[in-house]
């Protein structure tokens, strides 16, 4: 059932569309996935589904509410967790889950039992009594969505909750986010790791300087790109002698020299093993391993936006 519905959505900032005109929906119970770099409009677009900006056009339905004209009574059943942490520097990690849950209304008896419920579901219970301050950047990440998810909204928007943490809260926070979605919760999850979205997402979608160029289900998304077929071969000796005549003989494969022991037959039609195995075995070159080769979420990414994650990641890195 259809929980989130998001028609021609369109932001400005003076001339420039931050966001362009872009529609998807959200089934209720899955994990959505809105990915693109830094830039592309996936901030922007989130922040006016959660009321914190006004679009310059469209409309959003949250759960059978118009969430632009009746923004108050859409936030009673969301739950927020922005891109940077936003509790209270010197208030501990129980307090601030007992503030948070007073701002929805939540007394104080089931404020104290759902924020100790929270702080052991999130293995924070020896940091109760801390300041947040005192908290490692994965251990923050990981109140601010126990914040987020206080007064059990049915919907949860994240925005990019693993950027700038280690790789074990990254892990335990992805596990959260699967742990949520096993109790019913739709998420709506920005990012621009790929290898986050080809973990937890049901559905993804790629945004890219404000319009979306893809979107469909994880399954799908890789299947069609599964139209080109890769094997690799781990091999006796370099075949760079006789890769002319590979490709002459099988006119449908191009061959891309890997290293001196393997290579990489690729080809738009399913590739017939045995006579490339025998032409090899003719020529005295024996075949150790061959392995057929599945694209990846992040090869989809490149080919569909032309733009590499990876460097972008790595851009990120220097910069900090």
């Amino acid at each position: 059932m259809e929980i989130v519905k998001v028609t021609n959505l369109k932001k400005l900032y003076g001339e420039f569309p931050a966001v362009n005109e872009i529609s998807f929906s959200i089934e209720q119970g899955e994990v959505f996935g809105f990915l693109g770099p830094n830039g592309a409009g996936k901030t922007s677009t989130i922040k006016m589904m959660i009321g914190l900006s006004r679009p310059t056009s469209g409309q959003i339905m949250i759960d059978g509410i118009d969430a632009i004209k009746d923004i108050k009574k859409v936030q009673k059943f969301i739950g927020i967790v922005p891109d940077e942490n936003n509790l209270y520097a010197e208030m501990n990690g129980f307090d601030n889950l007992c503030f948070c849950a007073s701002l929805y209304g939540i007394g104080k008896a089931k404020r104290e039992k759902r924020a100790m419920e929270l702080l052991e579901q999130f293995n924070l219970t020896k940091a109760a009594k801390y300041p947040f301050k005192t908290y490692s950047k994965g251990m923050k990440r990981k109140l601010t969505i126990a914040a987020g998810i206080i007064h059990n909204p049915k919907i949860l928007f994240l925005d990019e909750p693993t950027t700038g943490i280690d790789v074990e809260s990254a892990r335990q926070i992805r596990e959260l986010i699967l742990n949520l979605k096993k109790q019913g919760k739709t998420i709506f999850i920005t990012t621009h790791y790929i290898e986050e979205a080809e973990r937890i997402c049901d559905r993804i979608a790629f945004i890219v300087e404000g319009e979306i160029v893809k979107i469909g289900k994880v399954t799908e998304v890789l299947r069609d790109a599964e139209r080109e077929h890769k094997i690799k071969l781990q091999l006796s000796s370099s075949i760079k002698n006789i890769k002319e005549e590979l490709e002459n003989n099988f006119i449908n494969c191009k061959v891309k020299l890997l290293d001196e022991n393997s290579c990489l037959f690729i080809s738009k039609e399913p590739i017939a093993l045995f006579p490339i195995l025998q032409l090899l075995d003719n020529t005295g070159i024996s075949v150790y391993e061959a392995k057929e080769l599945k694209p990846s979420l992040e090869e989809v990414f490149v080919k569909i936006t032309n733009i590499n994650p990876k460097t972008k990641n790595e851009q990120e890195k220097v910069g900090k």
